[in-house]
């Protein structure tokens, strides 16, 4: 390489970082917009609503999740204000996938209803998109620093796997699905992520062992960095499963959950509602994940001359092939449905993390050499 070419490789790698520190200055301004609009949010009449909506069986301060008996009607239509009549639309009703009778309206999402909690939240989205763009184009000026994919490292790595959760995220948020509530916990995590690949992780530009310097890093590697992200939104997607599973839990014992609680998940999605998207997430990518096993095999093929050796990364992406295979199983297993079946999804994801941090950060094998 000659000296103009290397000293044009130094200035764009210097680029990448500049651009890597931009997004998440813009991501952090998401974060305090998602804030805002969580805050604003709950100054909502969410349990007003839910009164009208159940023919004022609610008080203002009550808990807006209804449960109501199998083979009852759920009432909706206006509420009488001040000599006027304001018409409440109702909610979409879902049935439960987990076990059980329950039938509850999803939330009315993070800015509960109100106008300036919706701007704060269009304003957040915004900042994301914006992050995204930027961290893009910091990964790519990695890349045409090193002349190659951008995935020789977990630093590389790192920043891509954020960069594609976000790009995921504001996908769905482009089908028009309701996913506007995952935008707090994804820019919190884009941001731990982001901070622990710069303060790290971080690896100067450098060339390719010659193992990795094949096609199949295009292939395996690319795949495997998008199914993690998206195992991510699902894994997300689970967890708050949990929480709002045990709030309707508590509600239809007939427990007033504290108010602070209330007030964060009576905006959320049903826990039905979360249980089949974290459900559908992991399944439609867990075919992908199958084939990022099976192009890894091939690829250590070319590599080492074998397509299996017990090394520990690839020992714990068949573990969390068989985790996620499993969930997927106990989906089909009526006693699995629910919280039983959002454990193991938990695990999966655990394995996953494992996968990449763990095995790459404590244990030794072959594929050490990408380093940190």
């Amino acid at each position: 390489m000659t000296p103009l070419a290397a000293a044009a490789n130094e200035n764009l790698a210097e680029i990448s970082n500049v651009l890597i520190y931009s997004s998440m200055a813009v991501y952090t301004l998401a974060f305090l917009a998602h804030i805002a609009e969580w805050v604003f949010g709950s100054r909502s009449k969410v349990g007003r609503t839910a009164a009208a909506l159940t023919g004022g069986g609610a008080s203002a301060g009550a808990p807006a999740v209804q449960v109501r008996q199998k083979g009852a009607r759920s009432s909706g239509g206006a509420g009488e204000t001040g000599g006027g009549t304001a018409v409440l639309d109702k909610p979409k009703i879902v049935t439960r996938s987990a076990a059980g009778s329950r039938d509850v309206p999803d939330g009315p999402g993070a800015a509960g209803g109100t106008v300036q909690g919706d701007l704060y939240g269009r304003i957040a989205i915004s900042l994301t998109a914006l992050g995204f763009l930027i961290e893009a184009g910091g990964v790519v000026a990695r890349a045409m620093s090193v002349q190659r994919a951008p995935w020789g490292n977990m630093y590389e790595f790192s920043i891509t796997f954020s960069t594609v959760a976000v790009g995921a995220y504001l996908a769905l948020l482009a089908l028009k699905k309701n996913v506007r509530w995952l935008g707090l916990i994804l820019v919190t995590s884009v941001l731990l992520d982001l901070g622990i690949a710069v303060k790290v992780l971080y690896t100067a530009s450098d060339q390719l062992v010659p193992a990795l310097d094949s096609y199949w890093l295009y292939i395996h590697v690319s795949t495997a960095i998008f199914c993690g992200a998206v195992f991510y939104i699902g894994a997300a997607g689970t967890v708050l499963y949990l929480f709002r599973d045990a709030y309707e839990g508590h509600v239809e014992q007939g427990r007033t959950p504290g108010r602070f609680r209330t007030s964060v998940m009576e905006r959320l999605p049903s826990a039905a509602s979360l249980d089949k998207f974290a459900y559908r997430i992991n399944a439609a990518v867990f075919p992908l994940w199958t084939f990022t096993i099976i192009a890894g095999a091939i690829w250590a093929g070319d590599a080492w001359g074998r397509y299996w050796g017990w090394d520990p990364k690839e020992v714990w992406s068949f573990v969390t092939w068989v985790a996620y295979a499993a969930y997927l199983h106990a989906r089909a297993t009526a006693g699995w449905k629910g919280r039983k079946a959002a454990y193991l999804a938990l695990f999966a994801f655990a394995c996953w993390i494992w996968n990449y941090y763990g095995v790459n950060m404590v244990l030794n094998g072959l594929h050490s050499y990408s380093g940190v």
